[in-house]
């Protein structure tokens, strides 16, 4: 599978992103942990999306700034109350295209691994660090890997399950290249609908490395939102890094 515009999955999936993911993901956790990060703000996400984040934060009388690739993505943001006053530059994450510092920088639900290989990780990690305040935050949310899913380099997983509808999510894996080429399956009563996307993955430590070479060190990892301790049996992780 051939790795698509970086714009190409936001475009598809937008109509249906938060019907799929809005219910599942832990938003009123994350919106008070980056509040408490913020200070004054402003805050910029990196990845804004349909603005999950972003509105309630702004609700909160947060300055935010966003940037995404995806301009069906923003539409969905542009339409939701308070989503018209939140200024979103279309552009490409990996170069931070917007003007200023920011006392927070946030990537979130694993939008790190959408940049394909290490190299455009770093250069990101790099860009957010021209743009982050002295004494300010760049909080990255992110799984951790977990290699025992994995069945011949394969696996099929039921993300949901309702009255009419089934989602499932068929992935394939890399270990060499430490890539997931995955599709995300709608099956209803209205047909089949197939949302095909990649990433690539990076461990904790792998993460912390790119930090260094940005000039940026890990200040503290939590296991969730919720600031809960990070150890061995942490699923996912929220990474806070600061300028040297």
């Amino acid at each position: 599978m051939e790795s698509p515009d970086p714009s190409e999955y936001g475009e598809r999936i937008a109509p249906v992103y938060d019907d799929l993911f809005g219910a599942v993901l832990d938003t009123d956790e994350a919106v008070a942990c980056l509040a408490g990060l913020a200070g004054g703000g402003p805050v910029l996400e990196l990845g804004i999306g349909t603005g999950r984040l972003a509105i309630p934060l702004h609700q909160r009388g947060i300055e935010v700034h966003g940037v995404d690739a995806s301009e069906a993505m923003v539409a969905r943001l542009r339409a939701k109350p308070g989503g018209e006053a939140l200024p979103v530059t279309l552009g490409d994450l990996r170069d931070v295209p917007v003007d200023g510092v920011f006392p927070l920088i946030f990537l979130a639900f694993n939008t790190i691994f959408a940049l394909p290989d290490q190299d455009q990780q770093v250069r990101c990690f790099q860009a957010v660090a021209e743009h982050l305040r002295p004494g300010g935050a760049f909080v990255i949310e992110a799984f951790v890997p977990d290699m025992t899913r994995w069945q011949n380099h394969q696996a099929t997983q039921t993300v949901r399950l309702e009255n009419g509808r089934v989602v499932l999510q068929t992935s394939r894996h890399d270990p060499a290249r430490q890539r997931i080429d995955s599709v995300l399956n709608l099956l209803g009563e209205d047909g089949i609908r197939m949302y095909p996307f990649q990433i690539r993955y990076a461990w904790p430590a792998e993460l912390d490395l790119m930090a260094r070479v940005a000039g940026l060190r890990l200040r503290e990892r939590w296991g969730g939102w919720d600031r809960r301790p990070f150890d061995s049996s942490s699923t996912a992780h929220v990474s806070v890094y600061e300028p040297d």
